[in-house]
This record gives C-alpha cells, structure tokens and sequence, in this order.
C-alpha cells in the first residue's frame, strides 16, 4: 500500500477518452501485471510477517501485510491484548496465499507459537534467564506460560526446599532457566531450583569455610526422615543422625522436632569437599550419666521401662539416657535356652537388680531372678534323694529325658532308668515334651544344678519275679516283634522283650520266622544285671529232636547189651535144651495163682 501511494498519474492521461472506451492502451496486460506485483511485498507460505492492524471488531482483526489482499485473523486470538488498536504491528503467519474466496489466510497464534519455540530454543542453548508465569497446578507440578508455550515445572524443581503448598506460587511471574526439549512433541520443562541452587552453592562455600567443630549455631527444621533431621543453616544443610538427637532412645525424630521449627545444633563434623556437616543436638545437654545417683551401688534394686528387646536380652531404660542390661540368663532361675521375648515386652514397667555398674564406660547389667531366692540354695531339703515328685517333660536327647520339677529346678531322667522291661531306643517312644511324669530323686549335684532323676524306679524290679519265671531251659509263647540284621526282638509274657541270633530264629522246615509271627522259644539266657533275656525257637523241636535220638540210641543199647546177655548164656550151657513159655502156659498160670489168692 506504500508502494501504491507513492505512484503519480499521469497530466496527459485523457479520462474523457478513457471512459468514453476510445482510451488506446499503450501497455500489454502482462506488463500491467508484472508492474502491479512489483508494488506488493513478496510474501511466501508457512513463515511469520509483519502486518499491520486496519480494521477491528468483534469477531475479526483485519490486517494488512502488503499483499494484493488483506487476511483477517479471528479476534480470538488477541484476547492475551485486550488494548490492540488500528494501526499497530503484530506478528502473522502466512498460512496460505489464497483461499477459496481469494482471500489471505493468516494466523497471530500460529506466528506467536513459532516465535515463541524459536525463543525458548534460542533460551536454552544460551543458558539465559527467561521469566514465566505461572497458570496452574497439574499432577507433579506446575503448569508456566513462558513466551506464550505451556512449558512444565516438576515439584522437584521448585524449590531446594520440599513444596508443601503449591498453590502458594499460582498466578506469580518467577525467573526459571530451560532445562529440557523435546522437539519432537513439543514439550518444555522449566526450573526455578536450579537458579536457586547456583546461589546457594556460592554461599555454602563462604559458610563451609567459616565452620568449626563444636560451634554452635542457629537452624531451621528442613525435613525429617526415618533416619535423622536436615536442618537449614542459612543457605546449607546439615544432618542431625536419629542417635544424636536425645540421650535416650528415639523411636522417630518426629518425637523431639517438628517441621520449621528453630532450633540451636553444635557442629560435631564437616566436608569441605563434599559439603556435609553432621550436627548434633544431644550434645548440647548434659549426659544424663553424669546426673546418675551417686549413692546407687551394685544390689541396689531400680525400676525402669523396657525399651529395647533382643533375644539375648531386655534393655531398661532407669532414667533419661541411662540404660541397663538384663541378659535372658538373669530372667529366670530356669537354665532352659529360652527367648528375652517369653519373659518381657517393650514398654514394660520391671524392677531389677543392679548387678554391674560402670560409670567410667556408662555400662550397667540387672537382673530379674534375683528378686526372687535360688531355688538350689536348700535344695537337699526341698529334693532329698529318693523323694518322689511330679515334673514337666521340657525336652529329650539320644540319652535321656530332662524334665523340670520347678521353675530353675531341672533333672535327667537317663533313658535306662524310664522302663525295666521296655528296649527303649529313643525318649520319644516313652513320653513326649509337654507331658508329666513322676519321677524319683536318685542323686543331687548342687554344683552344677543338676537332679539325677528316674522313672522305673516308683515300681518293683519286676527282674526278680522274672528270674524265677523264665529260667534257662524254658519254654514260652512269643510273637516276633523287630527283625534286624543281627536278630529279632521277640515279645515274651509279662511284657517282657527277649532276643534271638538269626540262627535260633530258623523253623523246623528251614524257613525263617518273619515279623508278627507266633512261636514257642526256649530261654538259653537270663541275665537279670544286664537285663536280657536270650531265646531260641530252634532248640525248641532241636532238643526234642535231641531227647528221642537219645530215647532210641538207649534202647538200642538196652536190645543190644540183652542180646549179647543171652549169647553169653547160651554158650555156658550147650546140651541143655530152654524150652521157652508160650502165652497158654502163661495164662494158666495167672489163673492158678488168681485162684490160690481167693483161697
């Protein structure tokens, strides 16, 4: 339009001609055109003009970018400058030259965008500072206008110090620097922290080198963790560790500071090179062992709360930061291997025996048992050998049983002396842990607090009846009830167990006797002292065998030693003639003489 209006008329133009259709043209159209274009700005697709504003209304900006037509931009796109007048400058975009209706299609919000991403590509590779506002909160963070692009604040980069309001920095303008792009979709993430961060690294290094162990200085609560306290010095942080912030135990920091809170911290250690500084603030009081009673002696009885439990034992705590020690084996007078946790809980109110007491390395032992008397201390009154008593199966081995008669009073049972009859391998056959059982005191060793105890012993020895009942060379009914490589255990009456070789076990068809098999055994051995009984199912029909061998081996000899009688007599006398008795003349005779007796 500049361009146009600098062009003058001609003085010798004829209008009179011209509108009267008698005008001669001097000039080809093409020409005419060629000249027309040569007053318009050359203007190409997809990239961002200057125009300027010449009409304005409700719905439309008309501007004008010096091409053959004007584009219209929708008004909505300058809501951002609601003061926009006629005749002022604005970006465009040229979207296209011409549409349907001829008419340039142009867009503000489109040439602020691409403006705008050239901006925040140009911020990011100088590493400026650029301002932003922000909009809104979104999840993680917060939404910041910056050059007209939504660009993305995380949480984490608000702020050194943990964002407890976000709301709080809503519709406020920041300084942030550009940290991330991403061209591919667009996206732009923004931080303020990091400008903060700058700064306070700066003022770390002056106040680093200005520290001492065992200054003491000024702080705020930062944020408290499972483990300690971050506490703001001014500009740097240090840590207070969870143990150095009270004499006594803390479960969690929460329970000796809150957030914000100001507090006084003595520095006990410092990194120059990595910037941390360890605090305390325990040590700010006076350990609470120095204010301990001097008066308080080892027999001394204290009182305390449990709080700390292991399985080796109970931590007491007698006063603020003062702590005690009982061992599990100073709970009970019982010499079982138990857990601190059967006996105590923490928070449990105890009274205790001071046991050890070391001032110098703050250390003290208690004990438990010793408020009630050592049941050993009169024990061969309470427990005479042979007295009878009921106890407590606590627990077997491969030798015996041990049981507990009472609490700290605890005895053997040796497996040989549970039964007199039974073969017992293992306890378990016999009783189970848990159960009661009748014992008797057969020996006491007070030294090492042990009752040699037995079971067998209530009853007779049932041995002596059995000497007389089976003798060697008698016969009983039993029932195999093992078989073993070197034998089998055969039941006998009266309960009784007895045991026969492999060879005493074969029958009398060569077979051998199996499991649950009825038969006869012969004892061939009695040992009452050692308490074994040896059988044999062989010599059973073996001796029977025997004894008719012999039976027949005597006739024999009887037959032979008559006949050899007779020979000899019969050679005596040769001429005689024996004239042997029939069984007539033997029944004549028995009646003769049964006839004389009647007379």
């Amino acid at each position: 339009m500049e361009n146009l209006k600098n062009i003058q008329p001609r003085e010798d133009f004829n209008w009179e001609e011209f509108e009267a259709g008698g005008a001669k043209v001097t000039v080809s159209r093409q020409e005419q055109e060629a000249a027309y274009d040569k007053t318009l700005n050359t203007i190409k697709e997809k990239e961002v003009v200057m125009g300027t504003v010449t009409a304005i209304n409700k719905r439309e900006v008309v501007i004008n970018v010096g091409y053959k037509s004007e584009g219209v931009v929708p008004a909505t796109e300058f809501r951002y400058n609601p003061d926009l007048k006629v005749g002022e400058e604005v970006e465009v975009y040229i979207e296209n030259q011409e549409d349907k209706k001829g008419q340039l299609v142009l867009s503000h919000r489109k040439a602020r965008a691409a403006r705008s991403w050239e901006r925040v590509n140009e911020a990011l590779e100088k590493d400026e500072i650029v301002k932003g506002y922000v909009k809104c909160r979104t999840k993680g963070g917060m939404i910041v206008d910056v050059f007209g692009i939504e660009a993305f604040l995380p949480g984490s980069q608000i702020d050194v110090r943990p964002i407890r309001d976000y709301d709080a920095f809503v519709d406020k303008t920041m300084e942030f620097k550009i940290v991330k792009i991403n061209q591919e979709y667009k996206n732009v993430v923004v931080s303020h922290k990091i400008l903060i961060e700058a700064e306070l690294e700066q003022q770390k290094k002056e106040i680093i080198g200005k520290l001492e162990k065992g200054q003491v200085l000024e702080g705020v609560v930062k944020n408290i963790t499972t483990y300690g306290v971050f506490i703001d010095l001014g500009g740097v942080d240090g840590l207070i560790h969870i143990t150095d912030l009270s004499w006594g135990r803390v479960s969690h920091p929460e329970e000796i500071v809150q957030l914000d809170q100001k507090i006084n911290v003595v520095i006990l250690d410092f990194d120059e090179d990595r910037k941390r500084i360890a605090l305390g603030l325990k040590q700010l009081m006076p350990h609470p062992w120095d204010a301990l009673d001097s008066e308080l002696k080892v027999g001394d009885k204290v009182k305390g709360r449990v709080v700390v439990m292991a399985d080796y034992g109970a931590f007491v705590e007698i006063a603020t930061g003062v702590e005690g020690l009982i061992h599990v084996s100073e709970m009970s007078w019982t010499q079982h291997l138990r857990s601190a946790q059967d006996f105590l809980h923490v928070g449990d109110e105890v009274e205790a025996v001071i046991l050890t007491l070391d001032r110098d390395e703050r250390k003290m032992s208690l004990g438990l048992k010793q408020l009630k008397p050592d049941p050993w201390s009169d024990i061969e009154v309470r427990f005479p050998v042979g007295s009878r008593h009921n106890a407590r199966v606590r627990n077997f081995t491969n030798f015996g049983v041990f049981v507990e008669i009472e609490e700290g009073v605890d005895g053997l049972i040796h497996i040989s002396d549970l039964s007199w009859t039974k073969k017992i391998k293992h306890p378990s056959e016999f009783t189970e842990v848990g159960a009661n059982i009748e014992v008797q005191v057969m020996e006491i060793d007070k030294e090492n607090r042990r009752l040699s105890l037995g079971h067998k012993q209530l009853e007779e020895n049932p041995w002596d009846v059995f000497e007389t009942v089976f003798t060697v060379g008698s016969i009983h009914e039993g029932t195999v009830i093992e078989v073993m490589d070197k034998g089998a255990v055969v039941s006998l009456p009266y309960g009784v167990e007895g045991f026969a070789t492999p060879k005493h076990m074969v029958k009398e068809d060569g077979s051998q006797a199996v499991l649950e098999e009825k038969l006869s055994f012969k004892v061939i051995e009695f040992n009452k002292d050692a308490k074994r009984i040896i059988v044999s199912h062989s010599r059973v029909f073996e001796d029977e065998q025997k004894a008719a061998q012999r039976e027949a081996n005597a006739e024999r000899r009887a037959e032979a030693k008559a006949a050899q009688k007779e020979a000899a007599s019969e050679a005596a006398e040769p001429s005689q003639t024996v004239e042997k008795a029939t069984l007539g003349d033997l029944g004549e005779l028995a009646a003769l003489k049964e006839k004389l007796s009647e007379n």
